[in-house]
């Protein structure tokens, strides 16, 4: 069973999402071949109240595309080499996402990202196969005990609490 992932599955809270990508596959054919890989490691970055979210800094050129609707990509660029993956959670005018953090046997988000060749030229994209790079539920059951949370990753900038915060989502044993 293939089925693409709508906007309606993306059209919830960052949290929720995050932790039902997990299992699911994403799909990119921006190189010569299409590639699927397994995802196995997600943050959530919750909305403008969130300290390590971009968007709490409120709207600006980088982060207008989280303002969107669901279902779309952010992508931005950090250290002046990485590209890092997300995609846009919840209702139009509320800035949240999902970080893209690991899949297969490809271990961090940048990482990630070179490996499927996903640059500047997907930010502002809807998930989707005529896009080149989407996402697909191929029925892999994922159960609540088969998910570790822990603290995100490089968000001391945060602050204490939002550093904190159990938002990131892996699947055990990976």
């Amino acid at each position: 069973m293939k089925k693409v992932l709508n906007q309606a599955f993306f059209d919830r809270p960052a949290e929720i999402v995050a932790k039902e990508l997990l299992g699911k596959f994403i799909i990119s054919n921006a190189g010569k071949d299409e590639v699927s890989l397994m995802i196995n490691e997600v943050e959530a970055y919750t909305g403008p109240d969130d300290l390590a979210c971009h968007a709490s800094k409120g709207k600006t050129g980088r982060t207008q595309v989280m303002f969107g609707p669901a279902g779309f990509f952010y992508v931005y660029f950090v250290y002046g080499i990485h590209w890092m993956l997300n995609v846009v959670t919840g209702k139009k005018g509320f800035p949240a996402a999902v970080l893209i953090r690991g899949a297969g046997d490809i271990h961090g988000p940048a990482r990630l990202t070179n490996f499927l060749k996903i640059g500047k030229e997907f930010n502002g994209k809807s998930a989707e196969p005529a896009n080149g790079l989407w996402f697909e539920n191929r029925g892999v059951i994922i159960k609540p005990g088969q998910i570790k949370k822990t603290p995100r990753i490089g968000v001391d900038y945060a602050g204490r609490v939002w550093a904190q915060k159990p938002l990131r989502f892996l699947l055990r044993n990976i």
